[in-house]
């Protein structure tokens, strides 16, 4: 059955191929990018493929933008995917607050608020769908990736207690939880420390950070993504499926024993 999704978050990453990959399922997509330029790039990609998209700006940091999206398309959205987001990376005893304020705005507090005002109009008709992607760095903790970690962990625990709150409601929540894919994501994300860390302020060696990011670019830790993308165009517009849908499934166990680990480890001499 064919279903209007929303999607924010469609110029790159995952973004892109899934919204063209639901477009030629049927299903009528309104794609949202953060700029112009990028509007005009997946307008191209959408002509490239065959499909029908429809393209809008929205900024998470533009209330203007939000405010036109819900107005345009509140009531005419079937399901909402949450899946626009951003980092930064950094030693935490370091990175200066305000980077670490940016991240929250949009992938906690921005991501929520968009949320809430799909979550009334969904609530209002009895039905909907809100699917936000999160990401396997929402129950798992990777060194320098505290901003990104800390907000997606953030995420975590307000949409499982959103699902709480509107099980009863006809409205579907859920997350989809990547885990590290070869996107891009992760190398520009390493890169935003390297432009404020200095050696001769900061106590922290900017060449640790450049090994741990060489690791995804060239240690085999990243997936392809197209397995994702595939994952994502299933689940986005299927009527029942696990709260948390995390993928690859291969990485479940590692997260499970990480968090037993926690419960055990020993700090202090």
């Amino acid at each position: 059955m064919s279903k209007t999704i929303l999607m924010t978050g469609s110029a790159t990453g995952f973004g892109a191929g899934v919204v063209i990959g639901l477009a030629k399922q049927g299903h009528r997509v309104i794609a949202t990018v953060e700029n112009w330029t990028q509007k005009t790039l997946l307008i191209n990609k959408a002509e490239e493929a065959g499909v029908e998209l429809t393209v809008e700006k929205l900024d998470y940091l533009e209330d203007d933008d939000i405010n036109e999206i819900v107005r345009k398309y509140g009531d005419k959205v079937d399901i909402l995917s949450l899946n626009a987001a951003t980092g930064e990376t950094g030693p935490v005893a370091e990175i200066p607050i305000k980077r670490i304020k940016r991240v929250f705005d949009v992938n906690v507090f921005k991501t929520i608020e968009i949320a809430q005002k799909f979550s009334k109009i969904f609530v209002a008709k009895g039905k909907g769908k809100i699917i936000f992607t999160s990401s396997i760095a929402g129950f798992f903790t990777f060194k320098y990736l505290g901003p990104y970690v800390a907000s997606k962990h953030a995420l975590e625990g307000l949409v499982q207690t959103m699902q709480l709150e509107l099980e009863d409601t006809g409205v579907t929540v859920a997350t989809i939880n990547p885990g590290p894919f070869s996107t891009g994501f992760n190398h520009r994300m390493y890169d935003t420390a390297l432009q404020w860390i200095d050696p001769n302020v900061h106590f922290t060696d900017p060449e640790e950070i450049k090994k741990i990011q060489d690791q995804f670019i060239n240690g085999g830790i990243e997936f392809d993504p197209q397995g994702m993308i595939d994952f994502m165009i299933e689940k986005i517009p299927a009527d029942k499926h696990k709260f948390r849908n995390v993928y690859p499934e291969d990485v479940l166990p590692d997260v499970k024993s990480y968090e037993a680990s926690l419960w055990i480890k020993e700090v202090g001499k």
